[in-house]
């Protein structure tokens, strides 16, 4: 059972000029987005906290530190999106959903904020997973610390941010077992001893359908002596609902079977009842604040300590999706929903010399606490209407009670991590990096499937009124020692060889089921111990798994001249096994993708036009494949291979100062490279019978189309500034595409769930900046497209998505969609 799944002169150059280019590109911003550093004295110190240190206006050069140096962009050997200070501002980035949309190679699927899967070029395999499955592909960081926690990466609100880099392709070597398929660091703007100063920022919002939103953002920078400075930021966001609950009943049929075993409806019996008290126009708003505080202190001038706390709080209410065969930004919910996301996050940074060494210690410690009410009366009534579940619902007195079910959730988790690595100067021949990396993170889980009033016999041991409890707890611990030695074999010609030897070791333990009174198989009726875990009834499953092994990044990186590099790489990237949360089945092995890449990076003009590209083939081996099974429970299982052949490109040009244009695509073919079975066998062969002799079935052959990515997907952004008298004008327009993706890589699931249709989105902004005041208008979604970036089901398709046509209800589908038309106000002071 499960709740739902759960980016010359200015003269002549008008706006009319500038909507046309920027409405009529159909490819990306590049994977580089150019900053430009602010003038000397500039109180805003962005760039300066950007890492860069340059001073050269029109070179538009980005430092990034994704090999865990400080380099130049265009001179590492990697597909990087890297979204500045500025560039975040400019384009009204304020969490992923923003800055997904303006990364080409990636992909998402979300149910609301706070619980969002991600996706980098095409690996994905569709999963309509609840909690405490597998471990993401994509590792997230804030600064140097992993902020991928088992359910996923927190949602971070973006403001006095450095910048977000956003890596494609295995990152295995130097990150670790959940950058498979790529990573995204989000890096923090640094407290500055040089000045004092700071910034604040207003913005009120309107989204079409829906309600009025308000952002209220501050910084400041305050330099407590000659080697000490502290930085303290804090965030407050309102937005509004666009999904409407609206008024309904809902019939449970009470059905029976007789003595020849058919279902029949008895008359007199059935329950209806409605949500007239829950129906609510827009009610999907979310209350979002927080606040980071960092220090930073030099010892002396070789060592530097940084600590840094930050935390925030998250309010979501409602859903996020549209319900099939309901209006627009229509669903008809019965029960509560909302979620509570709270966390924090201790981290720590040293830095200093060890001889000519560089030497770096990571640490962090995490915490975080969802609380959460589900809907869940979908799954009541398909299983009533179908399979007759609501006659076993009775109360003491042995009267049929109301079957509609809910989820109460909480699930608490933390991580620690601790990274110390050295590496050799930078400007020398040969250079090496290396380093141990240890982390420990848990999942506490807490799921109560609630039907009001059951008697006694049938609610599990020490819950209220749960049909059905979830009480594990997971562990997941992983070691590594890693290294990259990079030799320049001429003043042309480098190569790189790095490897990641690791470790791995997780385990579950605890209760999930029904009460012993209820089924005499599951839950209770199964369990072989006492309660190992606090809060549950006793235990019915405790394993662990635990592997090793080695992963390796081999590169040759030729450079023509200063400004042209060409690259082939050969990579390796895996996710760790896990633990089955239904102990009949077997636990999962680690997947792995072993990438092939072949790119280039190229500027021109002094840096005014920068061309870059990438094509690749992914082999991704033993996928794990997520899937609801028997009860709505997940279960995952190594599901054969896939191949994903695909390209990357992006363009920056600056024609004349304060005009830029920046294009860039991502083109991903990935398919299966072998048949996924019903029962799955080692060989992959679906001739061979399941247990008991059942019969196995092609649930997906070789060749489908593995889902969530599309195969092309694209934006591009145009942006012009201008003087007025003492002020600077701007106008920009953004386009991004996403083409058509499929639901599910299972052929009959997917023909339930449909296609997620291509879409494009359009914004546009408008502002002024006068010393040290900024004010900006902006529309983002102008068209007010209404997007569909994933889609969920509360059970098993076949079930819930009732094909056939069975039940009143017709099949219960959920489209989350892209917000709509919305457009803000945004008024900024710098001081």
């Amino acid at each position: 059972m499960m709740g739902r799944t759960s980016l010359p002169s200015r003269r002549g150059m008008g706006l009319a000029t500038l909507v046309l280019l920027g409405t009529t590109m159909l490819c990306s911003t590049g994977a580089a987005f150019a900053q430009n550093p602010p003038a000397s004295g500039d109180a805003s110190g962005a760039d300066d906290q950007a890492d860069t240190g340059l001073e050269i206006e029109d070179s538009d050069v980005i430092v990034v530190t994704a090999q865990k140096r400080e380099e130049n962009l265009q001179d590492v050997p990697i597909a990087i999106t890297a979204l500045g200070t500025e560039k975040l501002d400019e384009l009204q980035i304020t969490d992923f959903d923003d800055y997904a949309r303006y990364v080409p190679s990636l992909s998402y699927q979300s149910s609301g904020p706070g619980f969002s899967n991600v996706y980098f070029r095409g690996v994905a395999s569709g999963e309509n997973a609840n909690h405490s499955a597998s471990l993401p592909s994509v590792g997230t960081y804030l600064d140097e610390q992993p902020i991928t926690t088992i359910q996923g990466a927190l949602d971070i609100h973006i403001y006095d941010i450095a910048r977000v880099e956003a890596l494609a392709g295995p990152q295995g070597t130097l990150y670790g077992a959940s950058s498979q398929a790529g990573t995204v660091r989000i890096i923090t703007n640094k407290p500055d001893t040089s000045s004092f100063y700071g910034a604040a920022d207003v913005e009120v919002n309107n989204v079409a359908h829906g309600g009025f939103g308000y952002v209220g953002e501050a910084f400041v920078n305050a330099p407590l002596s000659d080697n000490a400075a502290l930085r303290v930021v804090g965030w407050y966001k309102k937005d509004a609902g666009y999904i409407d609950n609206i008024a309904g009943s809902i019939t449970f049929p009470i059905n029976q079977f007789d003595a020849n075993g058919d279902l029949i409806d008895l008359p007199g019996d059935d329950i209806t009842f409605s949500n007239a008290d829950l129906a609510e126009d827009d009610y999907n708003d979310v209350e979002t604040y927080g606040g980071r505080a960092a220090l930073k202190i030099d010892l002396d001038d070789n060592w530097t300590i940084s600590p840094q706390i930050m935390g925030q709080k998250q309010v979501a209410h409602g859903s996020f999706a549209q319900e099939r065969g309901l209006g627009k930004l229509q669903t008809m919910q019965f029960n509560p929903e909302r979620s509570k996301d709270r966390w924090f996050q201790a981290a720590l940074t040293i830095e200093g010399k060890i001889g000519n060494f560089d030497a770096t210690y990571a640490g962090s410690y995490l915490k975080r606490r969802v609380d959460g009410e589900v809907d869940y009366v979908d799954y009541a009534y398909f299983y009533d209407a179908l399979a007759g579940y609501a006659q076993y619902f009775y109360d003491n007195g042995g009267n049929q009670v109301n079957p509609n079910q809910y989820i109460q959730f909480t699930d608490r988790y933390t991580k620690q991590s601790h990274e110390l690595r050295l590496a050799s100067p930078g400007d020398k021949r040969v250079r090496v990096i290396g380093g141990l990396f240890y982390q420990r993170q848990t999942h506490n889980i807490e799921q109560n499937y609630i039907i009001d009033d059951i008697a006694d016999s049938i609610t599990v041991p020490g819950t209220d009124s749960d049909i059905w409890f979830t009480k594990q707890f997971r562990v997941d611990r992983d070691y590594a020692i890693f290294g990259e030695l990079t030799a320049d074999l001429t003043d042309k010609l480098s190569v790189t060889l790095g490897g990641r030897g690791y470790r791995f070791k997780n385990s579950l333990v605890g209760f999930f089921g029904y009460s012993d009174g209820f089924s005499s198989k599951t839950g209770v009726a199964a369990c072989f111990a006492e309660a190992k875990v606090k809060g549950s009834p006793c235990t019915n499953l405790d394993k662990t798994t635990s592997d090793e092994g080695f992963i390796h990044r081999l590169n040759a990186t030729y450079k023509f001249n200063q400004d042209a590099l060409a690259y082939a790489t050969a990579s390796r990237g895996f996710r760790p096994g896990g633990i089955n949360r239904r102990s009949t089945f077997a636990p999962y092995a680690a997947d792995f993708i072993d990438n092939y890449e072949l790119g280039f990076k190229t500027s021109w003009l002094n840096n005014r036009v920068r061309f870059n590209g990438a094509i690749y083939q992914l082999n991704w081996k033993d996928i794990q494949l997520s899937f609801l099974g028997e009860n709505g429970l997940t279960v995952i299982r190594n599901a054969g291979d896939a191949r994903i052949r695909g390209a990357e490109a992006d363009l920056f040009i600056r024609p004349t100062r304060g005009f830029t244009l920046s294009f860039g695509a991502a083109y991903n073919d990935a398919e299966s490279r072998s048949d996924f079975c019903l029962f799955a066998n080692d060989a992959n062969d679906c001739t061979i019978d399941g247990p008991g002799g059942d019969t196995n079935e092609v649930l997906a052959p070789a060749g489908t189309r593995l889902p969530i990515t599309s195969r092309f997907k694209g934006n591009a952004l145009a942006r012009y500034e201008f003087p007025m008298g003492v002020m600077k004008g701007h106008f920009q327009t953004g386009l991004v595409h996403e083409g058509s993706r499929t639901a599910d890589l299972r052929l009959v699931e997917r023909e339930i769930l449909e296609d997620l249709p291509s879409y494009t989105t359009v914004d546009l902004s408008a502002g002024l900046e006068s010393r040290g005041w900024t004010a900006e208008l902006y529309v983002k979604n102008l068209f007010d497209t209404i997007g569909i970036t994933s889609k969920s089901i509360q059970c098993i398709e076949v079930i819930c998505g009732d094909p056939g046509g069975d039940t009143a209800l017709g099949g219960k589908v959920y489209s989350f969609v892209t917000q709509p038309r919305t457009i803000g106000l945004r008024f900024g002071t710098k001081f």
